[in-house]
Parts: structure tokens; C-alpha cells; sequence
């Protein structure tokens, strides 16, 4: 595959002026699915199901088979509807999606079209230096998940050069809310970051209303990022129509997004340069080169051929049950962030430093796990995204808040040391099992045996004999040299406060 021409980035802000839109799909954690009753693979008790076992004939499209709508689910969709700040429609219908789908058994789709069942919000995002924006949303509709294909035999896990293909089902019917906005411009060099924090203002949106574990990782919640560009309007012109977009699909991180939409951008803005056309066109993010490539040409509405679901009624949320969930609403983003800053007690660095790195729910989670809000924020904001970023992955997909805040307890405890604690840590990404299941086999607990220290200090200060005489003459630093002899006999595992003590009360008493 040819490589593609980039332009500066800033190069081509100054010809072209970015115009943004953004599809993210939202798996609800529903017990079962959108319109059968076997069980939903993005409820937390279902994500080790082997494949083809989750499925019921609604899902596989058997002949016969009828939907039925999941309340629960609408339930939830109203609530991110409520969330978004849309108006939600006193009747919503049903639509079938029709194209090619060979991991949707019936082959085709049921969505909404026309009549979505939330339309018209808006959603503010703070970006790192504390710059509101208004993201302006048209719709956020139902629909199901398609199933999962998995190619085998080729190089890359891509259909191309596969020698063959296998269908997991289990994801098809998956409850799925799309939220679509409308086109963003005035974004300008900022369009990256808007980006990354969009789709994390969607990210807390929904573990707040608690309808979606959002791990994007796990594909609970994917973005789609569409990217135009067009001319800058010379003094007297009238504004440029729209240019043509592409459409980076199922990117799965808020960096992934964000390094996407500037790709795009530079690519896009090389070829208009060079008297090309953008092609309308799906594009494939590849994480491992930061770049886009071809997917399929775009379909606009018409090519689905789009008709009322005649095997579903319409849907009538009553003005009694969208007040009720509006009145559960959970705050909003922006209020939270502040309320939690002020909890917290950190200092303006420190939060936008969770914040920036995408890090607010890991923090939140923990704290509530038990672990102190400042051991929360170093363990997420450094040692896990650290590693995080070293592997291409997100913090939150090496372990979870309550190991971390297990792990923590046990520094607080006086179990572990710092940097017995980063041992552990490494064993619990290695899957070796939770904090103290490692502790107890790796036998990386510190030594609390006074008698154990003792004896270390004692050959420690045999070997350095003038050390006492130093501490005496008030020269306590020089405590330093046993203190370092003994850490390194007990192999790391002593606290080095406590032996600090214990060699005072030596020099003390002698």
C-alpha cells in the first residue's frame, strides 16, 4: 500500500478550514439483547461467553422469528437522550437498515431513521486549559449491534488474504444507542483535542447514567470520526460549501481518535493542495502506524433503502417516565469535574493532569474503591500510563480501579513498599492474580521482623564500623551507607523508615 502524502499540520490550517462530525455507538449493559432475550455480551457477567452461545432465532435471523423492543434498554436510551440535552420524541419508530451484512443473520439492520427517538441537544467539553465548547448533536437513535467476524489465515487478521472467515453471533442484537452531531466548525487547530475530549465528555456521560461500561477497548462504546476540509474564504468571497468527508470507523481510544482526526487532516489537505478530490469513503485506522487507508465507498441514506419496521410498533415513552428520568439524571460532566477537584483537594496541575489523560473515572473509581485520592492519581496518571503508553493501550485495560486501590491498601499497611508495590503491579498486568495472590507467591511482602533487621544492621555495621561513632558526633547522614547495605540484604523487602529508626536507636544505645 502506497504511502500517503502529508501536509504540515499547520500548513494546512492556514489553506483549509476543518469541519468535524463524530458517530459514537454506545453498547448498553442490558441483561439481554435489543429485541431477544438471550443474554447480552455487554452485560459484565457475560464477557467470557464462548463464541455462538449468546444467541436466540432473532439473532440469527431464522425464519419466524420476531423482535420484541427491550424496555430497559429504551429506558436507557432516553436517559442518554435526557443526558445529551435533546428533546425526546413523543413517538419514535423502527427502520430497516438494508446492505450486506454477513454477520447479521436476517441481513439487515433494525435501527432508526426518521423519527430517531432523541434529537436536537448539545453537549459542553472542556478542553485542557479550561476553554468550553458547545458540541451541537442532531440525533442519538436505537438500533442493534451487528455480530463479529474473524479472519484467519492472512497476515494482518483482515479479510484481504484470509483464507476464510468465522462468525461469532454472540454481538448481534447487542442494544446500541448511535449519537450523531451535527457538523462542527470552527474547530481549527484545536480539532484534535476537541476530539479526544468529545469522546471522553460521551465516555462520562454514560458510566455516570451507569447504561454502558463504555470500555472502548472492549468496543462498548466506538467512534466514528468524520473529517472535511474546505478552503479558506479569501476577503469577499462567500463562504465554500462543505468539502466531502471521510469517515475514520471504530477507532478505540480517545489518543486513537484524536492522532486519527489530525491524520486526516494532513492527508486530506496534501491531496487538495495537489489539485486532487477527497473520495467519500470509509477509512481503517491502523494504531500500529498512526495511520488511515481505504475502506469502502460511503452510502448516504438512500443506498440503505430505509423502510418502517413492520414487525415493531411505534414507540410512546409516557411524559410521566421522561420526567421521572430526567429527575435521576446524574450531574453533568463539567459540574462533576469541579465537585471531585474540590473533593479531592488538587491543585490545578494535578486534576488536569487526570483529567487531560482521560484518567477521571480510573481516579473516581478507585478512590471509591478505598485508596486515598492522591495514591489514586499517581498510580493512574503514572506508573499504569506509563506502561499504558509503552504498549499502545489504555490504562484502564491493564486492571481495574479495585485492584488498584487493593494494591494501594496494601502500601498502606505497611505490606508493601513503593517499589515493592511496582513488582506487584507488573505480576497483576501479567495476570498473575490479585495483589496479595502475588504478594503471597512472589513472597514479595516487607519484612516486619525487628529481630530480622536487627541482625542485617548488626553485619551491616560490622562491616562499616566507624558509622556509629559518625551518628554519635551528630553526623546522621552517615546512616545512609547501613541503611543502603541492609535494603540491598533484604533484597528491597525492608522498610527503609523502619530501619532508619532501628539504626539511631543502635548509634543510641551503644
Amino acid at each position: 500500500m502506497a504511502k500517503d502524502k502529508l501536509m504540515d499540520f499547520d500548513k494546512a490550517l492556514e489553506l483549509f478550514e476543518p469541519v468535524l462530525g463524530f458517530e459514537i455507538h454506545v453498547e448498553l449493559n442490558t441483561e439481554t439483547k435489543m429485541f431477544s432475550a438471550a443474554a447480552n455480551p455487554a452485560h459484565p457477567a457475560n464477557h467470557d461467553a464462548a463464541p455462538n452461545t449468546l444467541v436466540a432465532p432473532v439473532d440469527m435471523g431464522l425464519p419466524g422469528s420476531l423482535p420484541v423492543v427491550n424496555e430497559t434498554a429504551v429506558r436507557s436510551s432516553i436517559s442518554l437522550g435526557l443526558a445529551l440535552g435533546c428533546s425526546i420524541a413523543p413517538s419514535s419508530r423502527f427502520a430497516r437498515k438494508n446492505y450486506f451484512y454477513p454477520d447479521l443473520g436476517k441481513n439487515y439492520q433494525i435501527s432508526q431513521y426518521d423519527e430517531p427517538i432523541a434529537f436536537e441537544g448539545q453537549v459542553e467539553i472542556e478542553l485542557a486549559d479550561g476553554t468550553i465548547v458547545e458540541i451541537p448533536i442532531e440525533r442519538a437513535h436505537m438500533e442493534e449491534d451487528a455480530g463479529k467476524l474473524t479472519h484467519m489465515g492472512g497476515s494482518t487478521g483482515r479479510i484481504q488474504g484470509a483464507e476464510y472467515s468465522l462468525v461469532d453471533y454472540n454481538r448481534a442484537g447487542v442494544p446500541l444507542v448511535e449519537i450523531v452531531t451535527k457538523p462542527i466548525m470552527g474547530a481549527e487547530h484545536r480539532a484534535p483535542e476537541i476530539a479526544k475530549a468529545y469522546i471522553a465528555t460521551i465516555r462520562d456521560i454514560v458510566i455516570g447514567l451507569g447504561i454502558s461500561e463504555a470500555r472502548m477497548e472492549r468496543g462498548n462504546l466506538r467512534c466514528d470520526a468524520n473529517v472535511s476540509l474546505r478552503p479558506r474564504v479569501a476577503p469577499g468571497e462567500t463562504a465554500h460549501p462543505l468539502g466531502t468527508r471521510t469517515e475514520t470507523k471504530n477507532v478505540n481510544s480517545m489518543r486513537s481518535v484524536e492522532r486519527a482526526v489530525r491524520y486526516e487532516i494532513q492527508r486530506q489537505a496534501a491531496i487538495l493542495a495537489g489539485g486532487g478530490s477527497i473520495t467519500q469513503e470509509t477509512r481503517h485506522w491502523h494504531e500500529d502506524t498512526g495511520t488511515t487507508s481505504p475502506g469502502r465507498p460511503k452510502s448516504d441514506a438512500d443506498d440503505y433503502r430505509y423502510f418502517p419496521e413492520p414487525d415493531l410498533l411505534p414507540v410512546v415513552p409516557a411524559l410521566e417516565l421522561i420526567e421521572q428520568l430526567r429527575s435521576e439524571l446524574p450531574e453533568p460532566p463539567a459540574a462533576r469535574r469541579r465537585r471531585l477537584k474540590a473533593d479531592w483537594g488538587f491543585s490545578d496541575i494535578d486534576f488536569q493532569g487526570v483529567v487531560n489523560a482521560g484518567l477521571l473515572s480510573e481516579v473516581e473509581a478507585t478512590v471509591a474503591a478505598g485508596a486515598a485520592p492522591a495514591a489514586a492519581r499517581k498510580w493512574w496518571t503514572g506508573e499504569l500510563l506509563r506502561i499504558a503508553n509503552a504498549d499502545d493501550k489504555e490504562p484502564a485495560e491493564l486492571v481495574s480501579p479495585a485492584e488498584v486501590a487493593e494494591l494501594q491498601g496494601l502500601v498502606d499497611a505497611g505490606t508493601l513498599t513503593d517499589k515493592l508495590a511496582r513488582q506487584v503491579l507488573e505480576g497483576m498486568i501479567a495476570g498473575e492474580g490479585t495483589p496479595q495472590q502475588i504478594v503471597d507467591a512472589r513472597g514479595l511482602a516487607v519484612v516486619s521482623d525487628d529481630g530480622a533487621l536487627i541482625a542485617a544492621i548488626d553485619e551491616a555495621l560490622a562491616a562499616q564500623p566507624d558509622v556509629l561513632e559518625k551518628i554519635r558526633d551528630g553526623k546522621v547522614q552517615a546512616a545512609g551507607a547501613v541503611i543502603g547495605a541492609v535494603m540491598k540484604a533484604m533484597k528491597g523487602q525492608a522498610d527503609a523508615a523502619r530501619v532508619r529508626e532501628l539504626v539511631l536507636e543502635r548509634a543510641a544505645a551503644q
